[in-house]
């Protein structure tokens, strides 16, 4: 509530000092003036088609880093070969500044959906992997020698061990990812597309619009925003479940 407040005090604030004439509109428009481009964007459609195009590729992105990476995460947990072989390129991949790769997607992969989609593959997908395989090393081996001691099998392995010391390291990791997925697919837009939020914001800087960048820049935040909220929903759901008593195996 306090955060809101706060936001709320800024945005009054800036729309008095651009009232005042203290702030230059053409650097730094007032927060109506940019409400009322938003809604000149939605009113005339324009904005459909590039909002389509940046939350396929960013929802792909997503669903598909979370798959890899988990798939990932999981050999290396079981495997140490596996782990010898993807650890380095991770630990890699973690290092550097991911985005830097997509002109190399584009010249590879073209300036079409794919290239922004596996730019927000491989943001995901090495956060998801170090979740995955961390949730999994961090597991109590007194646990599992407790559950094989009462003769639980791999499933009981999976069910009471593994699968929650995964869950709780990867819903930490998801609010992380979705904003990844947006910034790979945005990104990507930026570096080389004919349509999209990050075709719109280069655009935007290419005419010094600053009114049409803050109001692609709150469009986005916003709807970064609803994700977090609604991954919020899954994570206390998801840990309600745990909570629960599970039968003893036999």
């Amino acid at each position: 509530m306090r955060r809101n407040l706060g936001l709320m005090a800024l945005l009054i604030l800036w729309e008095a000092l651009s009232a005042l004439g203290l702030l230059n509109p053409l650097y730094a428009p007032p927060p109506s003036q940019v409400l009322l481009t938003l809604m000149g964007l939605f009113r005339e459609g324009e904005i459909w088609p590039h909002l389509q195009a940046t939350f396929t590729a960013a929802l792909l992105g997503l669903g598909t880093g979370i798959l890899l990476g988990g798939i990932l995460g999981l050999l290396a947990a079981f495997s140490p070969l596996v782990a010898d072989l993807l650890e380095p390129v991770m630990l890699l991949l973690n290092a550097i500044p991911r985005v830097i790769l997509a002109p190399l997607f584009v010249i590879w992969l073209g300036i079409g959906l794919a290239s922004k989609v596996a730019l927000s593959l491989v943001l995901v997908a090495v956060l998801i992997f170090f979740a995955v395989y961390s949730g999994v090393k961090q597991v109590d081996p007194r646990l599992v020698e407790r559950i094989r001691t009462l003769g639980g099998g791999r499933y009981w392995l999976l069910r009471e061990v593994y699968l929650p010391s995964i869950t709780a390291w990867v819903l930490s990791s998801l609010k992380v990812a979705v904003g990844f997925a947006f910034t790979g697919a945005v990104v990507g837009e930026f570096v080389a597309a004919s349509r999209g939020l990050g075709y719109l914001l280069s655009f935007a800087q290419s005419t010094y619009n600053a009114r049409l960048s803050l109001a692609l820049i709150a469009l986005i935040v916003a709807f970064v925003l609803l994700l977090f909220f609604l991954f919020n929903r899954l994570e206390a759901r998801l840990l309600r479940w745990r909570g629960q008593t599970s039968p003893t195996p036999g």
